[in-house]
């Protein structure tokens, strides 16, 4: 009963789990698959977030599993360099930004949390169907399979839902918000094994929406036996028709080659790359509307039930790991959990709105747009003709002051 219930074992919920039990707040954790397994594609660790995991004590086993990211590189379609810049420490931060493997993340997480709070606090085949609340506490209602059999209610001291863009609870307290927002961009995601390229611990993008527009970043280091890295890869292209979001969909190649059929770079062969993955998952990209509240007296949201945005930032599962620090700190700083859940939205919702819009509007990948616009999508002689270097830093250090990882921000 004096436990705090989160549902769902994804980056934010886990990592809500470490800091409340640093934190020596007792939790449990309720995720619907039955078995968490390393699954996924590729995400970064942006430097605010890295610096919050590393306080869990968890920054060797990420520098073991991940890359730590040295630079990010922008180019045409052309391959043209448009703007390179130093990432993580090789660009002064204290902390690293880490290139990982979804899969590994979860994992390092679940194996962290079950080592310091106890296999029994992570529950799985948990499917999440309402929540109420009374003076005394809150009720959670759980299934035992998506069919809605096998139903058990667990109390709490309140609940925080870390369930993702398909949120029960969100939907309980916002139920006519409707469908995902879609972007009108379509991705097609991979990985692929693959001899290092340009540093080796790059980020690329390359290209723009209108006619394909590529990221590309190692997220396992080359092994001893092949000196291959295995490369995860996003193949974007504006797409009119929205298809049902399932991350488990698979794409075809044939649908999204045809946009990258002349991309042969002095540093990649991009079509004999995408022909060599591994597999390949098909994603609209979509966010929703920021909503004007969180917290609803012993019920809070946080991570991608509270704020999905679209992933041109980098920042989906930094911001919620900076939800669970901010979190977590409130809880231990409020006796009342009502109070600690109105401090939490006070810190972290307007920040996390203005991101969301951000990443509509004007990513890191700005840069890219501008060049396209500049030069109609034509070769160019010089990059000073097209655009100054001083307005490429503008372009990017505007979007870490507004992510909150600017350096000036981290010293603080």
């Amino acid at each position: 009963m004096d436990d705090i219930i989160i549902v769902g074992a994804g980056i934010g919920g886990l990592t809500l789990g470490l800091a409340l039990q640093a934190a020596g707040i007792p939790c449990r954790i309720f995720e619907s698959v039955a078995e968490i397994r390393p699954i996924g594609v590729g995400i970064n660790l942006l430097p605010h977030a890295t610096a919050e995991l590393a306080a869990l004590g968890l920054e060797a086993a990420l520098a073991q599993a991940a890359i730590a990211t040295e630079d990010a590189t922008f180019f045409n379609r052309f391959g043209q360099l448009i703007y390179r810049e130093p990432l993580g420490r090789a660009a002064g931060y204290a902390h690293p930004q880490f290139s990982i493997h979804r899969g590994d993340l979860q994992m390092i997480l679940v194996d962290a949390f079950r080592a310091r709070a106890g296999h029994d606090r992570l529950m799985t085949s948990h499917h999440c169907l309402s929540v109420e609340q009374d003076a005394s506490g809150v009720s959670v209602h759980f299934s035992g399979s998506p069919d809605g059999a096998g139903r058990s209610t667990i109390r709490g001291r309140a609940v925080i839902a870390c369930d993702g863009i398909n949120s029960a609870i969100r939907k309980q307290f916002f139920p006519g918000e409707g469908e995902p927002r879609y972007s009108g961009v379509n991705m097609w995601r991979g990985v692929t094994r693959w001899k290092p390229m340009l540093s080796g611990a790059s980020m690329v993008r390359a290209g723009w929406l209108s006619n394909g527009k590529m990221v590309i970043y190692p997220i396992r280091r080359a092994s001893d036996a092949d000196g291959l890295q295995l490369i995860n890869w996003v193949a974007e292209i504006e797409t009119p028709v929205y298809r049902k979001r399932d991350w488990n969909r698979p794409g075809s190649i044939d649908d999204f080659i045809g946009a990258f059929a002349d991309w042969h770079f002095d540093w990649l062969d991009v079509p004999a790359f995408i022909r060599a993955a591994d597999s390949v998952l098909e994603f609209p990209m979509v966010d929703q509307d920021p909503l004007p509240r969180w917290s609803f007296g012993l019920v809070t949201l946080l991570g991608d039930a509270a704020h999905p945005m679209v992933p041109r930032g980098s920042n989906g599962a930094g911001q919620a790991i900076l939800d669970a620090r901010a979190l977590a700190s409130a809880l231990l700083e409020n006796r009342d959990p009502v109070a600690a859940l109105v401090a939490y939205q006070r810190q972290r919702l307007e920040a996390t709105t203005r991101i969301v819009l951000t990443n509509r509007s004007n990513p890191p990948d700005a840069i890219l747009r501008e060049v396209y616009q500049r030069t109609h999508d034509r070769p160019f002689a010089a990059i000073e003709d097209v655009i100054s270097h001083e307005e490429l830093v503008a372009l990017s250090e505007g979007y870490k002051r507004i992510a909150g990882y600017s350096k000036d921000a981290l010293r603080g």
